[in-house]
């Protein structure tokens, strides 16, 4: 079980005074629509991605990749092989994993790093700058896009480090959690 996120519930407060925090910049409904090779909205080639798991390539609580998209897992390895995709999760690899025990597991099944990180997202943006700076990947966080399937964690992070959003709205299957429902609701008040 996921421990309380402080990151995002303090984080949420921001979208009073700018609910389009939380809009992504490309809406999918799931990770075989992601088009490879990413540009940003400058046009520019992204350098870099950051991959949230669960519901995004993975379905909840599983470690591999969903088998309908391992032909997209491939192509978008090829396209950013090595330190370029980076998966960033609000359990695997934080200090909620105990020894990261579950960010090694992934790693495994996937051949993709897990980023250790003490700040849950949406608050670990320096760290995924950090890691991508240290690898010479990227500088610049306009290099970078952020993957995944929720608009108050996922979302917010790349709109607030200014790195390029896509949401998978639909994901491995469509969630149907009060959180979820609420995120739903809000992009169509507010996109």
């Amino acid at each position: 079980m996921t421990a309380f996120n402080l990151s995002a519930t303090l984080n949420i407060v921001r979208l009073i005074s700018n609910p389009q925090l939380c809009l992504p910049h490309l809406v999918i409904p799931t990770f075989n629509d992601l088009p490879v090779p990413l540009m940003n909205l400058n046009g520019k080639l992204i350098k870099a991605i950051v991959l949230d798991k669960d519901n995004c390539f993975a379905k909840n609580h599983d470690d591999r990749v969903w088998p309908d998209y391992e032909d997209k897992w491939n192509a978008l390895r090829k396209a950013y092989p090595d330190a370029q995709l980076l998966i960033v999760s609000n359990s695997a690899g934080t200090n909620d994993d105990i020894d990261h025990r579950q960010a090694k597991i992934i790693e495994e099944k996937t051949g993709v790093p897990v980023l250790r990180h003490s700040t849950k997202k949406p608050g670990c943006s320096s760290e995924i700058m950090e890691y991508f700076k240290a690898n010479k990947v990227c500088e610049k966080p306009s290099d970078i896009a952020v993957i995944g399937d929720r608009l108050f964690t996922d979302i917010i992070m790349a709109n607030m480090m200014g790195a390029t959003g896509i949401w998978v709205s639909v994901g491995v299957q469509k969630s149907e959690s009060l959180i979820c429902k609420i995120e739903r609701q809000w992009y169509h008040l507010f996109k």
